[in-house]
């Protein structure tokens, strides 16, 4: 019996490789997503964490996180550009070139990483910068490819010129020039090269293993999501909106609640995004002069001021040389005529409505007639008034039966006076 049971063949369990998806642009979700799931990835003894990535760039903070996490990774990092038609440029391009293993789908391409100051002009163009700047920034991220390039033996001199001369290659290129180490038609194609590979000591064994994919969590989706120039403009727009709205009509709570979750997540984007100083304070600047025309018209003057102050703004508010954080034209068009009804029709309509005097409950007694039931003086008396018996006092005495007109109401009683011209 031990020799049969010798002979039966042991289930060998396959091993795992995890798999995770970067689309988009790279921001703060993306470098914590990277960051758990190499965590997840060690924690199921994977063989090696598979990034497939399509981006057109991001931020440059971000992206020096990312490449810091592959660079301390127990885990091999290889970094898949896939599908068909994708690109890793810009931020893409440092993310690839910092995984232990770098390879691309046929029909990609990769490079284009030329930096962007994000946000620092006053005008919100790159072409307005300090020369001095620019040419700090564009060593520095001269000198950080090239080290991240050396660190994996990736072609160091093309990768250079990715950043200064903002060079571009497929993925066919991108082999013979060694800027990555393969070329995989699909994800079992990829896994099939990766096999038998040495890294760091390690010898993969990818053939055949499973794929354990690691999603992202809800938290990191709608961070994605909303890591947009247009959704901060929008948030923004909301909370000026509902705060404006509750102040103009008290009570209302869903206006100002909605405007103080816009607000809140309109400063956290305004911490992650580019955002230009100078164009955010012309945007509150308008949101100013529109609320000040409407508590107190001036004709349109601080209206059509506030309309040139939220265009100028708008269109500084993000970097306008990148398109990756460039608003729309059509959107600050759109926000600005919204924004300038808003304020001259909605809040002005409610500003004159509160003005109004009231129309139901004692305030509106003043200035209508009462009959004295008996007589009257600043001891007091009774009248008969709209149905209903008060308490009056008057300073001038009114005999009985004659007509009193309500100057004031004070709590149940009524100050009134002779009426002018009665018998």
């Amino acid at each position: 019996m031990a020799c049969w049971a010798a002979l039966v063949p042991v289930a060998v369990p396959a091993e795992t490789v995890c798999l995770i998806h970067v689309n988009g642009v790279i921001g703060p979700a993306t470098a914590g997503y990277v960051s758990r799931s190499i965590d997840a990835a060690r924690a199921r003894r994977a063989q090696c964490l598979v990034i497939q990535l399509n981006t057109p760039g991001g931020l440059l903070d971000s992206t020096q996180k990312i490449v810091q996490t592959f660079l301390a990774s127990p885990v091999p990092v290889v970094v898949y550009v896939a599908p068909l038609g994708a690109t890793a440029t810009s931020a893409g391009c440092f993310i690839t070139m910092a995984a232990n293993v770098a390879a691309m789908a046929p029909a990609t391409t990769i490079g284009a990483a030329h930096p962007v100051v994000l946000g620092g002009a006053p005008g919100g163009g790159e072409q307005q910068l300090d020369p001095t700047m620019k040419q700090k920034l564009e060593n520095f991220s001269v000198s950080y490819i090239e080290a991240i390039a050396g660190r994996r033996h990736h072609n160091a001199e093309w990768a250079k010129s990715a950043v200064r001369d903002s060079a571009s290659v497929t993925s066919e290129k991108a082999l013979e020039l060694k800027v990555i180490d393969l070329i995989a038609a699909d994800l079992a194609d990829l896994l099939n090269q990766l096999n038998g590979r040495e890294i760091d000591g390690r010898t993969l064994k990818t053939a055949g293993a499973t794929v354990a994919k690691i999603k992202m969590s809800v938290g990191e989706r709608v961070s994605q999501v909303i890591f947009r120039p247009e959704v901060m403009f929008i948030l923004m727009l909301i909370a000026v909106y509902g705060i404006i709205g509750e102040l103009t009509a008290p009570g209302a709570i869903l206006p100002g609640v909605a405007g103080a979750i816009a607000l809140i997540l309109a400063l956290y984007l305004a911490a992650v995004l580019p955002v230009n100083v100078t164009g955010f304070a012309l945007v509150i600047l308008a949101v100013g002069l529109f609320a000040i025309d409407a508590f107190a018209p001036t004709h349109g003057v601080l209206t059509a001021g506030g309309i040139i102050s939220f265009v100028l703004g708008s269109l500084m508010l993000f970097n306008r040389s990148d398109p990756l954080f460039r608003l729309s034209l059509s959107y600050i068009i759109a926000a600005t005529l919204v924004t300038a009804a808003f304020f001259m029709f909605v809040v002005g309509k409610g500003l004159r409505a509160q003005r109004l005097p009231p129309k139901t409950g004692v305030g509106t007694m003043v200035g209508k007639t009462a009959t004295a039931l008996t007589p009257i003086d600043a001891e007091g008396g009774q009248v008969f008034i709209e149905g209903e018996y008060w308490r009056a006092v008057s300073d001038a005495p009114i005999e009985t039966g004659r007509l009193a007109e309500v100057t004031a109401v004070h709590g149940l009683t009524l100050t009134v006076k002779p009426k002018a011209g009665a018998e």
